[in-house]
């Protein structure tokens, strides 16, 4: 199986070759009809896979090349254990001019962190919060939100259920919530749809799930992030249940990405 370079340098043959040119009515909830640097390359329907190979980040980086140090610095903040949103890290990603404009009083209208640790993650009370140290801990302040029947569940539950259950099917962290679907509002929306984790012949695998990624600008960190996220659990599961979690290793990255895109002006840039 092909490592993660090379399954990097198939998609950007991909792109430069197979894309197709979309001119979008809206981006990001904001009208771009009248914009012609909106204008996108797009391949539909990607799926790509790679073999993991050992723990080392070095490796990793390496063969991803993400924003440094931006990514590593992002990824301690996004498994912080707490939804502080805006967190501090969205200052310094380096295509992150523009992301201020988001911000409404003082947040953005959702953010790894929440989506990660939802459960106590009501809007307005204690936030807007930089960072875990100064997020005010809600859990004094009530009961975890409720679905339709359960409370909500957050990235530490899933590693205590697949530390415990580790052949489970069930090992699946949303980042697109019920709050996203349709029309119930008009603003960003998350294009990470979700994480599913499964351990089987002693590698510990995750498939990553999007419906939308840009080439030129995210998709070097989402996949960095989504390996590190993979070693992060496989960590948390070994202090757990160090007896089966200790012989586990790292599987495979699996993406499925509804639209892998870049903007007319990045594609020019990078291809012509």
């Amino acid at each position: 199986m092909r490592n993660l370079k090379y399954m990097l340098e198939d998609l950007t043959d991909a792109m430069e070759v197979d894309s197709q040119k979309v001119v979008p009515a809206r981006w990001q909830g904001v009208d771009v009809s009248q914009r012609p640097e909106a204008t996108m390359m797009e391949l539909l329907h990607v799926n790509a896979e790679a073999a993991l190979f050992g723990e080392d980040l070095d490796y990793y980086r390496e063969q991803i090349r993400p924003n440094l140090p931006w990514a590593d610095d992002h990824f301690m903040e996004r498994v912080c254990g707490h939804p502080i949103n805006p967190g501090i890290e969205w200052k310094n990603w380096p295509w992150g001019n523009s992301a201020e404009k988001s911000l409404r009083d003082g947040q953005f209208n959702h953010n790894y962190m929440e989506r990660y640790w939802p459960r106590y993650a009501r809007a307005g009370v204690g936030n807007p919060t930089r960072t875990a140290q100064d997020f005010i801990d809600l859990r004094s302040e009530g009961s975890p939100i409720r679905g339709i029947r359960h409370e909500y569940g957050d990235l530490a539950g899933l590693v205590r259920d697949l530390a415990a259950e580790p052949d489970t099917r069930q090992a699946y962290l949303p980042v697109w919530f019920p709050e996203d679907t349709g029309d119930a509002h008009k603003g960003r929306k998350p294009c990470s749809l979700g994480y599913h984790f499964i351990m089987r012949n002693g590698k510990l695998d995750v498939v990553y799930y999007l419906r939308s990624c840009d080439f030129a600008h995210h998709l070097r960190d989402d996949v960095y992030l989504t390996v590190r996220l993979l070693l992060w659990v496989l960590n948390e599961c070994r202090k757990i249940n160090p007896e089966v979690w200790q012989h586990v290793t790292p599987g495979r990255l699996v993406m499925q990405i509804t639209s892998l895109h870049m903007f007319i002006n990045d594609y020019n840039r990078m291809f012509k």
